[in-house]
């Protein structure tokens, strides 16, 4: 029984300092950032309207999709839904919401693959970053970095 009360306590203690980390970035200025920048986005009427557009012209592009690039509107819906995504892009409230979403991401990444690498170097950290290189260019074996 030592034993697994041993494993019990060492859980427990695990789970804790879970809970402290999970505190201190949810109290992060990364966090307050994110969460001050979302508050901003969803209340700015320009990036509603936006947003509204935005959505009436992925429709339709997706209407003329069906079809690819065969339909005679496909590209100009294609270059509409760019557009109001441009104008999207414009807005001070969405550029900052989006970049302090990639610096809470980094904050969270980067604690996901210090624990991970605390256990194994092998080990996989899951990432948002499509072009991420850690494992090793998609092929699981050594690699030094260096490959791009």
């Amino acid at each position: 029984m030592a034993v697994m009360e041993s494993r019990t306590l060492d859980m427990s203690a695990i789970l804790l300092e879970a809970y402290d980390l999970a505190d201190m970035i949810k109290y992060s200025a990364e966090t307050a950032d994110y969460l001050y920048w979302k508050q901003a986005k969803d209340a700015d009427p320009e990036v509603a309207r936006l947003v509204k557009e935005f959505a009436k012209k992925k429709e339709l592009f997706e209407e003329c999709e069906r079809f690819g690039h065969y339909h005679p509107n496909y590209h100009e819906a294609l270059d509409q839904v760019k557009a109001v995504q441009a104008q999207l892009d414009e807005v001070e409230a969405v550029r900052k919401y989006k970049e302090a979403e990639r610096k809470l991401d980094d904050l969270l990444y980067t604690v996901s693959e210090t624990i991970a690498r605390s256990v194994s170097e092998t080990i996989k950290v899951p990432s948002n970053d499509p072009l991420a290189s850690s494992g090793g260019c998609s092929s699981g074996g050594s690699c030094s970095g260096n490959c791009g």
